[in-house]
């Protein structure tokens, strides 16, 4: 096993914004964690049936549902892939495997970034419209902690299948 690198550690105690925030950050800097070091050929490779399921296809997938919960959804900007998204169900995927790894990495970053900013100062009830309904903030970071999870666990599996490289 190996030690993983310093990620921030969730507080345990703060208000439920703070708690929900830092299981959030815990959790993308063990997306990135999961991600670096690898070669843009070991990012891309395929592991699993599913072709699109590969390092570079989820950080792709990560970088746009950052973008699209937060930019999208709670600040009201434009979907800067709904075009192709209209187009392919899975355009963030491919998305990811045309990029460099240093690149997708910067671009995690730089959105999640991003999304600390469009949170900030935003009540947890603060509601945004999503479908035929509306959502509050409280929704969004739980599902952003569940997709993230997921996907992390997802990116666990790939990195070890790449080159060994396993842990929490």
């Amino acid at each position: 096993m190996t030690v993983a690198p310093e990620r921030p550690e969730p507080a345990p105690t703060g208000s439920e914004f703070e708690q929900l925030a830092g299981f959030l950050d815990f959790l993308r800097a063990t997306v990135e964690w999961k991600c670096a070091g690898l070669t843009d050929e070991q990012a891309r490779r395929s592991l699993v049936p599913s072709e699109l399921t590969t390092v570079a296809g989820l950080l792709g997938h990560l970088v746009w549902v950052e973008s699209y919960w937060f930019e999208v959804r709670i600040a009201g900007r434009p979907d800067p892939l709904a075009e192709e998204l209209a187009a392919d169900r899975d355009a963030d995927f491919r998305d990811g495997m045309r990029r460099p790894l240093d690149e997708l990495l910067a671009a995690y970053r730089t959105q999640c970034a991003r999304s600390r900013e469009v949170v900030a100062g935003l009540d947890l009830d603060h509601t945004v419209p999503w479908r035929d309904t509306r959502v509050t903030l409280r929704w969004v970071l739980i599902h952003m902690i569940e997709e993230t999870a997921r996907h992390a666990g997802h990116l666990d599996l790939l990195r070890e299948l790449t080159d060994g490289l396993t842990g929490e």
